[in-house]
């Protein structure tokens, strides 16, 4: 497997980068996708909330300044109930939209809008448990725990650097409001958050890309096979290279037996000239040929009597024009 590995130096083609993609086999960070979630939840909590929160205390404050104006009849108090349940989905939905919004955000930001059925097939080896095994007893295991003690590290070292300075000189909160105390405690808490979640989020994307790349890597003869089936086998383009050059070959000495001249150099060049009086303007060159094809052409012109010329300069100048 070591060797296998090594010898995986050349970068993915594109063909093979698009096949991966069509499998399903993206590099998607799951640190982005919390980044984004935790943003989602800051924009909920600071903006979105207290708006909902006014809105619900003004709706059921109508309630609780006027409890005898409710009627408690079952039909009144169905309708009150779903306005109610209405009332507070709509409310709720905003929330809802935003962390939906921002989900979606975190992964097609990554990768785009990608579409892979194959994904979404059924695959028995999904629930054997040799596979699970196997996958429990990857290095996969190993890497989320060295991640896991990366984080540790990054929210320590933030923390020293951001929470530990503020916190030196806790005389200073004694004589503030608590209200102060509480939003102070309450900004670092946000801003270490979101600068922890921000910096694994964008390590986290960087290593997912480059361990993905490494996986894709091929062989030089993974790209060599791959440029075959995309060019064509060699041999096989030889092969048919030569029988259209025979078949040529063939066509020109059948035309050759009906020409009505050959004109040769005597021994390295030779022309075919077709021409008919009554329907030709000027004679019509149907083959030449050098050295061995020359040969050739006499042959063929001596075997079917086609008159012979030895003319060598015009001989090469149609051969040359």
């Amino acid at each position: 497997m070591a060797e296998d590995k090594d010898s995986k130096t050349e970068e993915p083609t594109a063909k093979r980068l698009s096949k991966a993609m069509g499998e399903g086999n993206i590099p998607v960070s799951q640190e982005v996708k919390s980044a984004s979630m935790l943003l989602a939840g800051l924009i909920v909590v600071g903006i979105i909330s207290p708006w909902v929160a006014g809105e619900l205390s003004s709706y059921m404050r109508g309630f609780l300044a006027r409890p005898g104006s409710v009627a408690v009849d079952i039909g009144s108090v169905r309708q009150l109930f779903i306005s109610t349940i209405c009332r507070v989905g709509v409310l709720l939905a905003f929330p809802v939209f935003v962390f939906v919004i921002f989900a979606f955000a975190g992964t097609i930001g990554q990768v785009g809008p990608v579409y892979t059925p194959k994904k979404l097939e059924f695959n028995l080896s999904n629930l054997s448990p040799v596979s699970g095994f196997k996958r429990l007893f990857s290095t996969s295991p190993l890497v989320e725990a060295g991640k896991g003690v990366v984080k540790m590290i990054v929210v320590g070292l933030l923390v020293a650097l951001l929470v530990v300075p503020t916190m030196s000189h806790p005389d200073k909160m004694i004589d503030q409001d608590i209200r102060t105390t509480w939003r102070e405690i309450h900004r670092l808490l946000v801003v270490v958050l979101f600068l922890v979640m921000v910096a694994l989020a964008a390590a986290d994307y960087v290593c997912q890309r480059w361990s993905h790349r490494e996986k894709l890597k091929m062989t030089k003869q993974e790209v060599k096979e791959e440029h075959k089936e995309q060019e064509g086998d060699p041999k096989v383009k030889s092969r048919i290279r030569n029988l259209r050059l025979e078949r040529h070959r063939q066509r020109m000495m059948a035309a050759v037996s009906r020409a009505s001249v050959a004109i040769t150099n005597p021994t390295h060049y030779a022309i075919a000239l077709s021409y008919d009086m009554e329907s030709m303007a000027a004679p019509v060159l149907v083959g030449k040929g050098v050295d061995f094809l020359a040969k050739r052409m006499r042959q063929v012109a001596e075997i079917y009597e086609v008159p012979i010329v030895e003319n060598p300069p015009l001989a090469r100048a149609l051969c040359r024009g």
